[in-house]
């Protein structure tokens, strides 16, 4: 078994590798039929996670036939079993696939709920006792996976399994992780599994991990580490090739550099290391603390000394990583207006996929809550039955019910973060269903509905996201009414429609004058975000209030940007302003939401459903703070009479420099072509004021998705360092066509420490892509 020993030690081939694939981590190959008895290999990742002889873990690992439930006539038995690296679940298909799409990962579950905890379990499992029913819901756009189990044990067999799994896998330090991943793809490569490996199976390893190694060099590196002569690799010859493999040549050098002849890093070395880090704050104690939490040699430990090993699980660390550790907790003053707060916000949340034939789901809340969001948006239309739906209105996306959404609302709002959510109605509805919206707000949320003003000293000031922890707003229309000539109610201030605005041949008259009618029942909902249309940025007569909240596309958002920058920012400092997608994007596509937070637009509404740079910048913009889905704005954002224009920010005032040294793990991208290597270059992009927007990026390594180095140094001039965002991205280099996805890592400048650091990467849906790496030094001047 592979110890702390060989994780330092590791050796950069001296031919150049071959083209990669990128496979998620730990892939297994299909099972072979289960003979209910445990294979010893596959046995040791589960002993190095302290499950092998969990009963729960080995239930699964035996398997089990649940009854998959898509529809109230698709219910088919379908047979699940856990692989014995402990990260993957194979499943049963009825018709047969390439071995990858027989398995889902450990890695890429959101949430586990039991029971009916489900949309599609509320609809079609009644004829299972929700004590056998589970649902597993999984990070990105990938469906829900709605199970009855032949029992309540076997189903709790499986929660309990699973929530083991995620909780051992997320408590995993990156060596952990590094072994871990290394033994599934030696159980893999040792196709007779007879625990020794001949040439053919090491060239097949290579291969798997993503190198594809000189044949003459690679055979070399076997014959050296062939100790008994037999042309096989077993068990510390084994070791000793992973040990050549895994050098890391670059963190030696580096180590070498502070630690001198003795090879090992005293307390007061490893201080002085730090303090070239830019750790400002460091100390002896800290230094000292670091070694008894990293170092692995408990001789080194008990003399506080830190060998190569232990700098490198400290490089590999939280805290060796390019994110400040202190910004993963909420660190931000949250006593502001909620104006002076960036609020992660959804645009038709209810959606799925596109916003023109796509599913509408409950389910789709609970995933942007999950992700953070704290502003999603409800599209209300009549509905039968006196019951008002929610769907985006004249297409053919599916209908969902008002009252079960508001219920996803209170079950789901406040699983991630404890800060308010605005609900942001599209009312589409006549005054009888807007009371039933009301009721059904009223009656589900109850007490954490807010109906009215907090303080009755300065009713019209907006509240702080911690006097509204646990709360929900309701952003919508609102009286005092003026009546017109037929008696009816109608809003005096009237939002911007979006369907109006963007789809004027779309929608129906009749409708239109339906949504100006506001119930007073719903209108007393609308308290601290009122909606009403921005007409103009000039001085008026009677200052608007702060309570009132105006909707914009994004092409309208651009406009005012583009022509009274400094206005509407001014404008953004006391009022929260929504910015959602052009109508004309049909495929649910975003637009950068950078450019309207360098305006100090809080609201700035996306698809979250759809994948792209724009949900990494999204996802980068709120990593921070707790991932709370509030991040306060910079001074010059929030400032009344502020004279910032992100037009024209002024000088440059910082210089971001980045070298970056190599790359670790690179994940396959056809795991079912073995001979398909990754090309990889690393972009770095800065995305901010228009000014700073930038895009640098390296050559490319042939045939090495396993370790490959570059060593180039890329630098960036910032004139709004504050509002800049820094996005590490890898792709596979192709001549012919455009380069492959490989991952990324986004996150705001202010919270990129300096220094030799790990960027650790993440896939296009958002997941983590461990043990991938970037290794880079970082330099901030300014």
């Amino acid at each position: 078994m592979l110890c702390g020993s060989w994780r330092s030690r590791r050796r950069q081939p001296e031919e150049p590798p071959a083209r990669q694939v990128a496979t998620p981590v730990g892939l297994p190959s299909p099972p072979a039929p289960h003979d209910g008895s445990i294979k010893r290999p596959g046995l040791r990742a589960l002993k190095k996670m302290g499950l092998s002889e969990d009963e729960d873990v080995r239930a699964m690992l035996r398997g089990s036939r649940f009854c998959k439930i898509r529809s109230r006539t698709w219910q088919k038995e379908r047979l699940y079993r856990l692989q014995e690296d402990g990260l993957s679940v194979w499943f049963q298909r009825r018709i047969p696939r390439a071995p990858s799409q027989h398995i889902f990962f450990v890695q890429h579950i959101e949430a586990i709920r039991e029971g009916h905890q489900s949309e599609g379990l509320r609809h079609f499992g009644g004829a299972f006792e929700p004590a056998r029913c589970l649902t597993i819901a999984f990070k990105g756009r990938r469906k829900n996976l709605d199970l009855a189990a032949p029992t309540a044990e076997e189903a709790q067999r499986w929660v309990r399994g699973l929530a083991k799994l995620r909780a051992r896998l997320d408590a995993m330090s990156q060596s952990e992780r590094l072994d871990h991943w290394i033994h599934s793809y030696l159980h893999r490569a040792d196709s007779n599994q007879d625990s020794k490996m001949s040439f053919k199976e090491i060239k097949n390893l290579l291969r798997m991990v993503n190198v594809d190694m000189n044949d003459m060099y690679a055979y070399r590196l076997f014959k050296e580490c062939d100790r008994s002569k037999n042309e096989r690799l077993e068990g510390p010859e084994i070791e000793e090739f992973l040990r050549r493999l895994l050098k890391r040549p670059e963190l030696e050098e580096i180590f070498h550099r502070y630690s001198g002849e003795d090879r090992v890093l005293s307390a007061p070395e490893l201080l002085e290391f730090l303090e070239d880090q830019g750790e400002r704050t460091a100390t002896l104690a800290h230094a000292q603390q670091l070694i008894h939490t990293y170092e692995l040699n408990e001789t080194a430990k008990q003399h506080e000394l830190m060998t190569l090993d232990g700098f490198m699980m400290y490089l590999l660390s939280p805290e060796g990583a390019a994110l400040d550790p202190a910004h993963t907790r909420v660190f931000q003053d949250m006593d502001q207006p909620l104006a002076h707060y960036f609020v992660s916000s959804s645009h038709n949340t209810y959606l799925t996929d596109s916003q023109i034939g796509g599913p509408s789901s409950t389910e789709a809340y609970v995933r942007a809550f999950a992700q953070g969001c704290r502003c999603v948006e409800l599209d209300c239309w009549e509905g039968p039955g006196g019951e008002p739906v929610i769907y985006h209105g004249h297409t053919l996306t599916s209908k969902i019910l008002f009252r079960d959404v508001i219920q996803a609302v209170r079950e789901h709002a406040f699983t991630v973060s404890p800060y308010p959510v605005i609900l942001s109605l599209e009312n589409h509805c006549g005054l009888e269903q807007q009371a039933a919206m009301a009721r059904h707000l009223h009656t589900i949320l109850g007490d954490m509905l807010v109906t009215q003003t907090l303080d009755s000293q300065n009713p019209e000031e907006l509240p702080s996201p911690e006097r509204l922890k646990g709360r929900v707003l309701v952003k919508g229309k609102k009286l005092p009414a003026a009546r017109s000539e037929n008696g009816q109610i109608l809003s005096e201030q009237e939002e911007e429609d979006e369907e109006e605005d963007e789809e004027e041949e779309v929608g129906a008259i009749e409708q239109r004058r339906r949504a100006k009618q506001i119930s007073p029942e719903l209108s007393a909902l609308a308290v601290y975000c009122c909606a009403t249309r921005l007409r103009t940025l000039r001085p008026a007569p009677v200052p608007p209030q702060p309570c009132q909240v105006s909707s914009l596309s994004e092409r309208k958002a651009r406009k005012l940007i583009r022509e009274a920058g400094n206005s509407f920012v001014r404008h953004n400092a006391r009022h929260l302003t929504r910015v959602y997608p052009l109508g004309l994007r049909m495929n649910s596509a975003n637009y950068s939401p950078q450019e309207m937070w360098n305006s100090g637009c809080q609201l700035v509404a996306l698809n979250f459903q759809t994948p792209g740079y724009e949900m990494d910048l999204n996802a980068g913009r709120f990593l921070v703070n707790g991932q709370c889905g509030y991040v306060l704005k910079p001074v010059c954002l929030r400032q009344p009479n502020t004279t910032f224009d992100p037009e024209c920010p002024g000088p440059p005032r910082t210089t971001l420099t980045i070298q970056v040294l190599t790359a670790q793990q690179l994940p396959k991208l056809n795991a079912e072509k073995p001979n398909s290597i990754v090309d990889p270059l690393v972009r770095i992009e800065i995305h901010g004021v228009p000014t700073d927007c930038a895009h640098k990026e390296t050559n490319y390594v042939l045939n090495n998705g396993f370790n490959p180095r570059w060593g180039q140094t890329l630098q960036f001039q910032l004139r709004v360092p504050e509002l800049a965002l820094v996005r590490f991205v890898v792709e596979d280099y192709d001549v012919t066509s455009p380069n492959d996805f490989v991952g990324q890592f986004t996150l705001p400048l202010s919270s990129l420490k300096q220094g030799y650091r790990h960027i650790h990467l993440l896939s296009k849906d958002g997941a983590s892509l461990s043990p991938a790496t970037l290794f880079v030094h970082i330099c901030i001047r300014g």
